[in-house]
């Protein structure tokens, strides 16, 4: 509403200016206009909108109830690590995706390792900053169900536009099914060729930067792919999850998001992309 009052003034202002005619226009008016509509207008104005905007914060950030959902999240260059403590008390590590239960309170807990990242879903709640060094809180409280997307509103560097998220909210029957599912370790592969695959994510060195529970690949750099399958996009929301995507992003990572630490592996033969492709999707 504010932004319509501001805009339409201008654009009156705008059509009188076309239409008035110089020697009309004395100095005395046009210092009136400058100090008037330059200085005057925008205080108060700007002054308003910052009282109304301070005065949402504090419920972002008032702590939830104890026993409410509590999610870590650590923006990273240029995905989400996201952690949940599990039902028998571990940790459940996952990338790129939050879920919560509806209509309860839920805290996440903001970090980030390298530099300042922001953490938005606009359908849910305002954004606040992740800042190296130290540990920000925010309140979300889901009122319906439903996907929604977040992303990063604070520039973090080449990759900061292909930097996004989905926030799923189910019942919370679906929430603590979902939860459970994610706490237990990656799938055996069923065929032949998701044998394949996972034999040559081992002997490629993906598990250097990738970890997916019930394997040797323990790495911490990358995002956790126990689940991966299971995700609703891949490269933090640029890519939907799908097998031929995963074998577009394995092969053309750099292509795909410029800037991402990930190395391309391209010089693979087509034929092993399609087994890795097929493994990593398996994983749900």
């Amino acid at each position: 509403g504010g932004a319509v009052i501001v805009w339409l003034s201008v654009v009156a202002l705008a059509i009188w200016a076309a239409r008035i005619h110089p020697e009309r226009h004395s100095r005395r008016t046009a210092r009136a206009l400058i100090i008037g509509g330059g200085v005057l207008i925008p205080t108060v104005v700007l002054t308003g909108y910052l009282i109304y905007g301070l005065a949402l914060i504090p419920p972002l950030t008032r702590p939830a109830p104890p026993g409410s959902t509590q999610v870590v999240v650590s923006g990273e260059q240029w995905w989400w690590r996201v952690r949940y403590r599990s039902p028998e008390g571990g940790v459940v590590e996952l990338a790129n995706e939050i879920r919560l239960p509806v209509g309860e309170p839920a805290e996440v807990l903001l970090e980030s390792p390298d530099v300042i990242h922001a953490f938005w879903v606009p359908s849910i709640a305002g954004k606040i900053d992740m800042i190296p060094g130290r540990t920000n809180r925010m309140r979300l409280d889901p009122t319906r169900t439903g996907v929604f997307r977040g992303a990063c509103a604070e520039y973090c560097g080449a990759a900061h536009a292909q930097m996004n998220f989905y926030v799923v909210v189910t019942e919370r029957p679906a929430f603590e099914s979902w939860l459970r599912a994610q706490a237990e370790p990656a799938r055996e592969p069923r065929t032949t060729l998701q044998r394949r695959g996972r034999a040559l994510f081992l002997a490629n060195g993906c598990g250097a930067c990738h970890s997916i529970r019930g394997t040797e690949a323990n790495g911490v750099v990358g995002p956790d792919l126990t689940h991966v399958g299971s995700r609703i996009s891949l490269g933090a929301g640029i890519l939907p999850n799908e097998p031929v995507d995963f074998l577009r992003w394995i092969a053309r990572t750099e292509a795909i998001k410029p800037g991402v630490h990930m190395p391309a592996f391209g010089m693979l033969p087509a034929s092993d992309l399609r087994a890795l492709a097929a493994y990593l999707d398996a994983l749900e």
